[in-house]
């Protein structure tokens, strides 16, 4: 199996090479040449295997490269129940009225992003000494991404962390988690602007080849392969958690940002996963709605991207969403080019003409929600079903309550615990007690640790210079 770039100008690269390069050379997002397919004998044999096993024949497919047995050993120490709280890993459970809920949040950072963030800190570590190589990781977070990587990657051999984050856009867990971790090799850098900011620094800096060459520039974010095919196994454990046999379809409901969540569920789909409908479910910033229901696709600035309650999907300009367009033009690498100049133009573009496959096809619809709702959604679930949703969660159950057709059995993909939010949940029930892991108390008293600075490229470059000179 080897992978190539939506743009189409980059030479194919094996899983290891595609892995420690993050954004392609050429600007594009490395995908795999083909997706394989999975036949209903292989979903029978998978259908009971533990969460490590399932992962092992998934991205088995994907990792060609890497001996089977080295693999095996890098799922096994990854996907524990020390480390995720449960044998079950992703347990599915269902609220009172038949959503049924993924649970996604019991690693780390109690936040989905630990699913494949654990995951890469340690195939980063296996590829880097196989290869004697270091990397230097660039990334962007809008709140939970930072903290994963960060909690992954923390006193790993061979590895640097520079992790951009909105300034003050964050809660002040999200923000607690990341800042207060003290290890050398992780360098906090708060940006004043919004997550696109920082992402569009990160492609910047990716795409300077001779300083990315030179620092051995990488990164963990969502644009990075070997997030996106980690967190298309999870969409094969959900099917199988929520269905008895494999003759039943499911529908996944999935709070969107950047779009790297639901495209992995994408992948699932065209892979063969019996997945009826993908619904992305936005916030205020709700761009991607408005291209799944009219076909127009319009990034916003930053001064038109609105700061939430869900602060982890305030992106105006959805990175992976450039893989599904990918598939969307029939991989046709020079359409995916010219439909980015526009883009990068500020005039964004129009696909309404698709508007039929997209849904037909591919099972996209969407929906999105305010503050307002995530209230409404937080307030009614802790009536019911005396639990706490996370404000992104709760624009999922919205939106998945709001789209839900007769017989229709949807899987909401929970982002976060309530924990890292209070400040909402207590808006939305009062003064209830929010449980937090009790490693965890105290985590916002702790000294913290970041260097705020302008939304400029060459200022990181030179911070980036400075740590490794």
């Amino acid at each position: 199996m080897n992978f190539i770039s939506t743009r189409g100008q980059t030479e194919p690269k094996t899983f290891s090479q595609a892995l420690l390069m993050g954004l392609a050379p050429d600007g594009g997002l490395m995908m795999p040449e083909t997706y394989p397919q999975v036949s209903e004998i292989m979903l029978n044999n998978w259908r009971n295997l533990s969460y490590k096993n399932l992962a092992f024949e998934i991205i088995s497919l994907f990792a060609t490269d890497i001996p089977a047995q080295d693999l095996h050993d890098i799922l096994a120490r990854t996907y524990t129940e020390e480390t995720f709280g449960t044998s079950e890993i992703t347990p599915v459970r269902s609220l009172k009225d038949g959503i049924k809920i993924e649970a996604l949040s019991n690693g780390p950072t109690l936040a989905f992003k630990d699913m494949a963030m654990q995951f890469l800190g340690n195939m980063f570590e296996y590829v880097l000494a196989k290869e004697n190589k270091t990397l230097n990781i660039l990334g962007a977070t809008s709140g939970d991404t930072g903290s994963a990587a960060e909690y992954a990657l923390r006193g790993k051999k061979g590895v640097n962390v520079f992790m951009l984050s909105p300034d003050g856009k964050m809660s002040n867990f999200q923000r607690a988690q990341m800042y207060s971790l003290q290890d050398k090799n992780i360098i906090n850098i708060a940006v004043r602007g919004m997550f696109d900011d920082c992402q569009d620094i990160v492609k910047a800096v990716q795409n300077d080849a001779e300083f990315k060459a030179k620092y051995h520039i990488s990164t963990v974010n969502s644009i990075n392969w070997g997030r996106i095919v980690a967190q298309v196994v999870y969409y094969f454990a959900g099917y199988f958690r929520a269905t008895k046999n494999n003759s039943e379809r499911v529908s996944f409901c999935v709070p969107s940002g950047n779009f790297g969540n639901i495209c992995a569920g994408h992948i699932a789909k065209q892979m063969g996963l019996p997945i009826d409908r993908l619904i992305v479910a936005t916030n205020e910033n709700n761009v991607l709605d408005e291209f799944f229901k009219t076909g127009q696709y319009s990034p916003r600035d930053t001064a038109h991207t609105y700061v939430t309650s869900s602060p982890s999907m305030d992106i105006s300009k959805a990175s992976n969403f450039e893989r599904f367009v990918f598939d969307l033009m029939a991989r046709d690498s020079a359409k995916v080019q010219d439909l980015w100049t526009q883009v990068v133009q500020g005039n964004g573009f129009n696909l309404k003409d698709q508007l039929p496959e997209i849904r037909e096809k591919y099972g996209f619809v969407s929906g999105s929600s305010t503050h307002a709702d995530r209230l409404a959604i937080i307030k009614s679930v802790y009536e019911t079903d005396g639990e706490l949703l996370d404000p992104h969660t709760a624009d999922g159950v919205k939106v998945a309550r709001e789209l839900r057709q007769t017989g229709e059995t949807i899987v909401c993909l929970e982002t976060a615990l309530a924990a890292k939010f209070d400040k909402t949940i207590h808006e939305a029930v009062g003064e209830v007690s929010i449980l937090r892991p009790e490693k965890l108390n105290g985590l916002e008293d702790l000294p913290q640790r970041v260097q705020v600075i302008d939304a400029n490229a060459d200022i990181v470059k030179n911070i980036i210079r400075e740590k490794l000179a």
